[in-house]
C-alpha cells in the first residue's frame, strides 16, 4: 500500500505478534513499523553495499511527531545519500556516539574541579619533591584561589585568575609570582594527562616589580621578637624560638622529627628529602635551642616535634598528627605579643618606645642571623653552610668535597648567635672570640 495518513490510521499489530512492518508501494524501502503497544514509526530499509550487503534500517521518526509526507521526504534524501555510497544509519550512530562522548567529557570537566587538579598534581607530580614544597605549593594555591576551588578546572578563565593575582601582587609580588608558577605547573601537568584542555595561567601576567628584600632586624627588634616568642604557648612559641636560634627555613623547622635529633639534642640532621637543595644538612644546636627542645611535650603517636591535628578533622586519631602550618597566623600572634610589650613599655616609661614598624617577615630571621654573624667575624663560607647554601662562596668541585667541613666553625657560630639572641651583642662577640682564640691555640 501507499503509506498515507488514512492507511496508516487503520493499521494495527495483529494479535500475538510484537510488531508489523508495512512497506510503501511507491518508494522502495520506505516503511512503517507498528508495535503491539500501538506505536507507529517510519523507517527506511536499505543495503549500503547493494544486494550483497547487510540489510540496514534507518529510523526516520515517530508517526504523530512527523507527517507521512515529511517521512517520505526524509526517506528520499536518505536514498540519495545511499546512492552516493554513504550509510545514513552508520552516520547517525556515529553522531549519537559523538554526542554521548561530548556529554561525558562535559560532565567530567564539570566534576574535575580546580581543587581536584591541585590534589592530583600534588599526589603525583610532587611526590619526589621536598616535603616543604609538597606542603607549601598546594597550600598556597588553595589559600590564594579559595573562591575558585569548586569551579571546573577547564572552565577557569585567565581574566578571573588575573583579578586574583593582581590583588595579591599589590602587596606581595613575590608571593604572586610563586603562586602563578605553582598554578601554571599544575595546569601543565593536567594538560599532559588530558585532564584539562588548556592552561589559563599562560595568559596571567604580573606587572608589579619584584624588589629583592634586604631587611634585617635591628638589635632591639630581635630582642623583642625573642621575648615575644617566649611568651607564646606551644606550638608556635617554641617553633619561633627554634626558627630564630637555628636559622633554618620555616618548613624545615615546622616538620622537625624527634628521630632527626641526636640523643643529647646537640645535633639536628635534616634529611635530604626535606631540604630545598635535596642535600642532607647538619645543624649544631646551641644550649638555648636544646633547652627549648627539652621543654617540649612528646605527642603520642607522632614523631613530630611540632604536631597538630587537621582542622577539618577535630576527632582525628593521633595517627593523623601532621606538621604545623599557618605561618601567617604565627606571625600575627608574634606581632600582637610585640605590640603588647611595646604598649606596656610605653605606659611604664610615659613615652613612646621608638621602634620601627613591624614590617619584617619570618624569613628575615635568616638574613638577620647572617648579618650578625658577619659582624662578629664569621667567614662567609661558614654562614653559607649554616644556611645550607652548598653553592655559596665555595663552588664547583670544592663544594662537593667540603660538605662535611666547617662543622666546628658552624657549631661555634650558632653558639655565638644564640648568645647574641639571648644576652646581646657583647655576649655573642665573646663566644666567637673564644672560638677564634681556641683555633689559634691560645
Amino acid at each position: 500500500m501507499k503509506l498515507t495518513k488514512r492507511e496508516i490510521d487503520t493499521l494495527a499489530c495483529p494479535p500475538g505478534r510484537k510488531d508489523l512492518i508495512v512497506f510503501d508501494d511507491a518508494l522502495p524501502g520506505f516503511g512503517l513499523r507498528v508495535t503491539k503497544d500501538g506505536a507507529k514509526v517510519f523507517l527506511l530499509q536499505f543495503q549500503p553495499g547493494g544486494r550483497t550487503g547487510p540489510r540496514r534500517r534507518l529510523v526516520l521518526g515517530r508517526y504523530g511527531e512527523i507527517t507521512p509526507g515529511q517521512a517520505r521526504r526524509l526517506a528520499e534524501a536518505a536514498r540519495a545519500a545511499i546512492r552516493l555510497g554513504r550509510d545514513p544509519a552508520a552516520e547517525r550512530a556515529d553522531a549519537r556516539r559523538a554526542t554521548a562522548e561530548r556529554q561525558k567529557r562535559d560532565a567530567e570537566a564539570t566534576e574535575f574541579t580546580f581543587t581536584r587538579l591541585i590534589d592530583e598534581w600534588a599526589a603525583i607530580a610532587l611526590k619526589d619533591r621536598s616535603a616543604s614544597h609538597r606542603t607549601e605549593a598546594p597550600r598556597a594555591l588553595r589559600t590564594c584561589f579559595k573562591r575558585l576551588l569548586g569551579q571546573p578546572a577547564d572552565k577557569l578563565t585567565a581574566a578571573e585568575l588575573q583579578t586574583v593575582v593582581d590583588a595579591m601582587a599589590v602587596d606581595r609580588p613575590v608571593m604572586a609570582r610563586r603562586v602563578r608558577s605553582y598554578a601554571r605547573a599544575a595546569f601543565n601537568w593536567g594538560l599532559t594527562r588530558g585532564r584539562v584542555s588548556g592552561n589559563p595561567f599562560d595568559g596571567v601576567v604580573i606587572e608589579a616589580r619584584e624588589t629583592k628584600r634586604d631587611r634585617a632586624l635591628s638589635d632591639p627588634e630581635l630582642a623583642e621578637a625573642w621575648r615575644a616568642a617566649g611568651c607564646l604557648p606551644y606550638p608556635f612559641g617554641p617553633f619561633l624560638q627554634l626558627l630564630i636560634l637555628t636559622l633554618q627555613r620555616r618548613g624545615e623547622v615546622a616538620a622537625m622529627a624527634w628521630e632527626e635529633l641526636s640523643p643529647d639534642l646537640a645535633m639536628w640532621t635534616i634529611p635530604a628529602e626535606r631540604t630545598k637543595n635535596r642535600k642532607s644538612h647538619l645543624v649544631p644546636l646551641a644550649e638555648p635551642a636544646r633547652q627549648v627542645l627539652r621543654s617540649l611535650p612528646r605527642r603520642l603517636g607522632t614523631p613530630l616535634v611540632f604536631a597538630t591535628l587537621p582542622r577539618e578533622r577535630p576527632d582525628a586519631t593521633p595517627l593523623s598528627w601532621r606538621p604545623i602550618s599557618g605561618f601567617s597566623d604565627a606571625m600575627e600572634r608574634l606581632q600582637d605579643e610585640i605590640r603588647a610589650g611595646r604598649l606596656a613599655e610605653a605606659l611604664l616609661s610615659d613615652g613612646g618606645v621608638g621602634l620601627p614598624p613591624l614590617d619584617w617577615r619570618l624569613h628575615d630571621f635568616r638574613r638577620t642571623g647572617v648579618t650578625v654573624l658577619a659582624g662578629l667575624g664569621t667567614p662567609p663560607h661558614v654562614a653559607d653552610r649554616i644556611l645550607n647554601h652548598i653553592e655559596g662562596t665555595i663552588r664547583g668541585v670544592a663544594a662537593v668535597y667540603q660538605r662535611q667541613e666547617f662543622l666546628q666553625q658552624r657549631e661555634a657560630a650558632l653558639r655565638a648567635w644564640a648568645a647574641f639572641v639571648t644576652n646581646g651583642r657583647a655576649a655573642g662577640l665573646r663566644v666567637w672570640l673564644d672560638h677564634v682564640r681556641q683555633e689559634a691555640g691560645g
